[in-house]
C-alpha cells in the first residue's frame, strides 16, 4: 500500500507565486491542490490560465493541504507563515524569512513546536554557476559580488538589501562557511523612501573578506560573483549560469615569473565549469518536495534565513546610521 501523496498548496499568485503555481503543478510526486490570492481579479486570471483551484480564503487552502509556498509580499511573510504554521503546514517562504529576526525567531520556536518543515527561498543556492562551482571552492579569501538591475515596484517596499542584496548574503555565508564579524556598509534611497543602492564590506571569522554591491535603479542587469582563494579564482556569471575558474598552471616555474613579464596563459589555465541544467524555481521546489518526503536535508533551512537576515539587517542599521534621517524619508530630499 502506496502512502497518499503531500498536497501542497500556494498563497500568492503575483508575478512570482504564478510559477510557484506553474511549476507545482507539474510535480508528479505531490498533489497540487491549488492557490489564494488576495485579489479576486488576479485569482480568476491565474485559475484560468494554469487550470488550477482558487480558493476563496486562505483558512480554506491550509484546510486542504499538507504544505504551502508562500509567496507574498515581504511585510506578510510573518502573518501568513506563522498562520500556516499554527495550522501544522510544512512552509516554503520566499527570502527574506521575515523583515525583523523577532519574526524570525518566533516562527523558528513554532515550527519546531508543531514539528514542521521550513525551508527559505534563497534561489541562487540553485543557480546553475553556483552548483558549478561549489566543487571548487576551498576556503575563499575574498569574494567580490555585484547585483545591479532596473527599478520594478516589486520588492521595494523594503531596502534593496532584503529585496536583492540578500540573495549574495546567503551566497556568502554559505561559501565561506563561516560567522560574520564585522560589516561596514554605505547606501542611499533614490527612487523610494528605503535604501536603493547599498555596498557592504563583510568579514568572517574564517578571515575571507567581501565586498558586495546591489542597486536596483540600474540601466542594466549584472549578477556577477568573483571567488578568490588561494588555489585559484572563480568568475561566476549568474544571470548567465555560467562561470570559469582560472589555476595556477602546474608546470610553472615560479622562478621564472619574477625575471621577466609573461602572458597569463604561460601560468594560469582557464578551466570552463559546468553543471546539470534546470530552472532554479523548479529546482528550489523540487527539493522542498524531497524535505518534504524524507528523501533529502532541507536545502536552505530557516536558521539559513534567519542568519541571511540578520546580516543583511546589520547592513542596513549601518546605511542608516550615516545617512540624514530627512534622507531616507524623502529619497535623497527629492520628494515626500
Amino acid at each position: 500500500m502506496t502512502a497518499a501523496p503531500i498536497k501542497i498548496g500556494v498563497i500568492g499568485a503575483g508575478s512570482l507565486g504564478y510559477h510557484h503555481a506553474r511549476l507545482l503543478r507539474d510535480v508528479r510526486t505531490v498533489s497540487f491542490r491549488g492557490f489564494y490570492e488576495s485579489n479576486a481579479d488576479r485569482a480568476g486570471v491565474v485559475e484560468r490560465e494554469l487550470g488550477v483551484r482558487a480558493f476563496p480564503t486562505l483558512e480554506a487552502l491550509l484546510a486542504d493541504v499538507d504544505a504551502v509556498s508562500i509567496v507574498v509580499p515581504t511585510k506578510a511573510h510573518f502573518t501568513v507563515a506563522r498562520q500556516a504554521l499554527e495550522a501544522g503546514k510544512h512552509v516554503l517562504i520566499e527570502k527574506p524569512i521575515t523583515s525583523t529576526i523577532e519574526e524570525a525567531d518566533e516562527l523558528l520556536a513554532l515550527a519546531k513546536a508543531k514539528g514542521a518543515i521550513v525551508q527559505i527561498g534563497h534561489i541562487e543556492r540553485f543557480n546553475r554557476a553556483i552548483r558549478a562551482a561549489l566543487p571548487y571552492v576551498d576556503r575563499p579569501l575574498f569574494i567580490d559580488s555585484d547585483r545591479l538591475a532596473p527599478f520594478n515596484p516589486r520588492g521595494s517596499d523594503v531596502a534593496v538589501v532584503l529585496d536583492l542584496m540578500i540573495h549574495d548574503i546567503d551566497l556568502l555565508l554559505t561559501l565561506t562557511g563561516a560567522k560574520v564579524t564585522s560589516v561596514s556598509a554605505v547606501g542611499i534611497p533614490v527612487l523610494t523612501p528605503s535604501i536603493d543602492i547599498a555596498n557592504a564590506r563583510i568579514s568572517f571569522a574564517s578571515g575571507a573578506v567581501a565586498t558586495i554591491t546591489a542597486s536596483r535603479v540600474s540601466k542594466d542587469r549584472m549578477r556577477k560573483l568573483r571567488i578568490f582563494q588561494r588555489n585559484g579564482y572563480l568568475s561566476l556569471d549568474l544571470a548567465a549560469g555560467t562561470g570559469e575558474l582560472y589555476r595556477l598552471r602546474s608546470d610553472v616555474d615560479l622562478a621564472s615569473l619574477v625575471q621577466s613579464a609573461q602572458p597569463l596563459e604561460a601560468f594560469v589555465e582557464r578551466v570552463t565549469i559546468d553543471a546539470p541544467e534546470g530552472e532554479p524555481l523548479k529546482l528550489e521546489l523540487e527539493s522542498f518536495v524531497a524535505a518534504l518526503l524524507g528523501e533529502a536535508p532541507v536545502a536552505v533551512t530557516g536558521q539559513d534565513g534567519r542568519e541571511a537576515l540578520a546580516v543583511a539587517l546589520n547592513i542596513v542599521r549601518e546605511i542608516e546610521r550615516s545617512l540624514p534621517a530627512a534622507a531616507l524619508r524623502t529619497g535623497l530630499g527629492l520628494g515626500a
